[in-house]
């Protein structure tokens, strides 16, 4: 029997061949994580667990190659060579995410089901904003798959007008996510800093820490959207602010803060989690 990774890797290959020309394009959008940036970080962890392309060092390996790769293309004109083929590697793990995020629908529609229209979250604004980022995120998978089977010459359509719109609603489902972690920022900000009201006693400590630890959380996921938000944009139609003018290396930095950062909240809220299990 031929391994699973290895029949993984052919079909890739198979359906993803692109010409010389084409090498020095940057990496595809990649879809926005399940839960990123609006609801907290365990559930955000439970959910990309349970989506087939939550395997977050195929995104960081995907977009440090690219960042390494572009750095040595257009500043290491002898090492050009290596470059080049670090860049076809960013490329082919990119090729690879969007395969795997073809078994996210299942998963995404089971969370958005499950959060229904926020009657769980205190705040209307943080409601109102995570159903909407819910809908752009469930919009986008199948648009992307469309766009995909385009490319791969199994549907007849125009691919580029698919990737646009996938890509817009990414953007927007950032945007959404920005918007929900400022917007959080300030109400813990303001509850922390708040003067105590008379006869009333003053936050324990154990709920300030439990709030300035979910600054933290809020402050890195708003800092992972900013990056992936200025990535997105770079994939969207030129004319559109600063849309095709980012060099492969910096699209590389970019999604490698953005990697970075999730994989460490993820990683720090399974050493909570594991902390509060009795």
């Amino acid at each position: 029997m031929v391994p699973l990774h290895s029949s993984l890797d052919v079909r890739v290959r198979l359906c993803f061949k692109k010409k010389k020309k084409r090498i020095f394009q940057t990496l595809n959008p990649v879809g926005p994580g399940p839960g990123r940036g609006r609801c907290s970080s365990v559930l955000q962890n439970r959910r990309a667990t349970l989506t087939a392309s939550g395997f977050p060092q195929i995104r960081v390996l995907g977009y440090c190659c690219q960042l390494v790769g572009g750095v040595l293309v257009e500043q290491c004109p002898t090492r050009s060579e290596v470059g080049t083929r670090l860049l076809v590697v960013s490329t082919q793990l990119s090729h690879c995410r969007t395969i795997l995020r073809l078994f996210d629908d299942l998963s995404m529609f089971v969370y958005t089901k499950q959060y229904g229209l926020g009657a769980q979250e205190e705040d209307a604004f943080v409601r109102w904003v995570s159903v909407l980022g819910n809908l752009a995120d469930q919009l986008y998978y199948p648009c992307e798959h469309v766009a995909w089977a385009a490319d791969a010459r199994v549907l007849h359509v125009d691919s580029s007008r698919w990737w646009t719109l996938s890509t817009a609603l990414w953007a927007l489902s950032l945007l959404l996510g920005v918007a929900r972690s400022l917007w959080m920022l300030l109400k813990l900000r303001q509850r922390l800093r708040s003067p105590t009201a008379p006869f009333t006693s003053p936050l324990p400590r154990g709920k300030r820490r439990a709030m300035e630890a979910q600054m933290q959380s809020e402050a890195l996921s708003l800092l992972s959207n900013l990056a992936d938000l200025a990535n997105a944009v770079h994939w969207l139609p030129r004319g559109v602010l600063w849309a095709g003018r980012f060099p492969p290396w910096l699209v590389g930095l970019m999604g490698t803060i953005s990697s970075i950062l999730s994989m460490y909240q993820a990683a720090r809220a399974g050493g909570q989690a594991e902390a509060t299990t009795p």
